[in-house]
């Protein structure tokens, strides 16, 4: 777990701010700041774009099946990040949400960095070709990388005080979009059941949508 004795600065959401039904705290989340404090700096990402999921009773979740050693945070209480490797190849974060005991979350899919951009730069930098600073955090791997963010995070707090990780919520948008989750195959990719894509719109930090193979069986968000 990262150093957290210098945690960000201005009041962030409580623990209690994500305990509701997951779709309105994904509805919330967009426009919201989020900062990660590590040894090496701060960075903050205006959240731009997300994915709700609703465990048990969503065919898109990891926890729909139930409880695993992998998901098992998603089942704890609101307010902390479930991390996971998507493929083996690179992290996604997400925030759980709602009722303790009960599974779901909110993946973070994409934003604007909005403070730290050097630090932010030099960490994609070191992952691979950054081109342009709207893709620092286009799209839930790059994200990750801009915000240093990885296993280590797996279970970590977010609001409280001497949290590393705080989300500072803005005024609610007026205007924003629902589509089908990227990647998700089989019922939970059905956007005309499940829109639980949210994004703001004319936001060119939003990451591109794609369908998942249809080689693929298992659920790719959380």
């Amino acid at each position: 777990m990262p150093d957290v004795s210098a945690a960000p600065d201005g009041p962030g959401a409580g623990r209690d701010w994500f305990a509701r039904p997951v779709l309105e705290v994904a509805r919330d989340l967009l426009g919201a700041h989020l900062t990660v404090r590590a040894a090496d700096g701060a960075v903050t990402v205006r959240l731009t774009e997300v994915e709700a999921y609703a465990g048990e009773v969503d065919p898109g979740s990891h926890a729909y099946r139930g409880r695993t050693a992998r998901n098992a945070v998603m089942f704890g209480p609101a307010g902390h990040l479930y991390v996971y490797r998507h493929l083996g190849l690179h992290h996604c974060v997400n925030v759980v949400t709602g009722t303790h005991g009960r599974a779901s979350a909110v993946l973070l899919r994409a934003g604007e960095v909005v403070a730290g951009q050097d630090l932010a730069r030099r960490r994609r930098a070191a992952a691979g070709v950054v081109r342009r600073d709207v893709d620092l955090a286009r799209g839930p791997a790059r994200l990750t990388v801009a915000l240093g963010l990885d296993m280590s995070y797996l279970g970590a707090g977010v609001g409280e005080a001497d949290d590393a990780v705080r989300i500072r919520p803005g005024a609610p948008v007026q205007r924003w979009r629902t589509g089908p989750r990227v990647g998700v195959s089989g019922d939970g990719g059905d956007g005309a059941v499940y829109p639980w894509r949210l994004w703001l719109p004319d936001e060119p930090t939003v990451s591109d949508y794609r369908p998942a193979a249809p080689r693929r069986r298992r659920a790719t968000g959380p």
